[in-house]
């Protein structure tokens, strides 16, 4: 198969080391990483005060045991709560509740509401205490099983938290299974690309399907 970009050795490539900065109007790191799932973290701290934000550093890690894991730029209140209370939810964020999780980044006090502020409903979990957001229409209640600070190669601990959670119980909107599949499309999810505000919606126009080689 023909590649119709350049041959590499005629790339005129922008080359930099991290450490000493990128030389451009906007860190490229977070755009050449993307989509990215977006982590939509609800908690609460040992008072009971309830926390909704977004993280754009999330994955899933594990399917035995299912782990999904969220980063924190800073020591902010969805660290301090999970560390409090040893859970969190992670909701879905779908094209239908952008504005409302964009609306939940905003930096308030930690007994503030964000739920209340984006308009969106408290849904009660079965197995932690922490609410997910009913609009979503997949929720999954976690048990903390790590907080790890990060480092780098130097060993020098990074102004950052790596939070990694047990799954132990899953929320699906049944309108989005059909015949026993979920649908990643029809919940036409929304993932975090570069810049300050660029997003990724996934449809069923921008996917496709590969079958595995094994």
């Amino acid at each position: 198969m023909e590649s119709k970009g350049k041959p590499a050795a005629s790339q005129d490539i922008h080359f930099y080391e991290p450490a000493k900065g990128h030389g451009l109007k906007h860190d490229p790191f977070n755009a050449i990483v993307a989509p990215r799932p977006i982590g939509w973290i609800s908690s609460r701290d040992a008072k009971g005060n309830v926390n909704l934000a977004p993280y754009s550093f999330f994955n899933a890690f594990c399917y035995t045991p299912a782990l999904v894991g969220f980063s924190s730029t800073g020591w902010k209140d969805t660290v301090a709560n999970v560390q409090d209370t040893g859970e969190f939810c992670w909701n879905l964020a779908t094209m239908d509740l952008a504005r409302q999780m964009n609306t939940t980044a905003l930096h308030v006090g930690r007994e503030v509401d964000e739920f209340a502020i984006a308009g969106l409903t408290r849904a009660p979990s079965r197995f932690v205490s922490v609410p997910r957001v009913a609009e979503s229409p997949v929720s999954f209640e976690c048990k903390v099983t790590d907080i790890i600070q990060l480092k780098g190669t130097t060993g020098e601990p990074a102004a950052a938290w790596l939070t990694l959670g047990e799954v132990v119980a899953v929320h699906i909107d049944k309108a989005f299974i059909r015949d026993g599949v979920y649908l990643t499309e029809l919940a036409r999810p929304i993932a975090r690309a570069g810049r300050r505000g660029d997003y990724f919606e996934m449809t069923a126009d921008t996917m496709f399907e590969m079958v595995r080689p094994d």
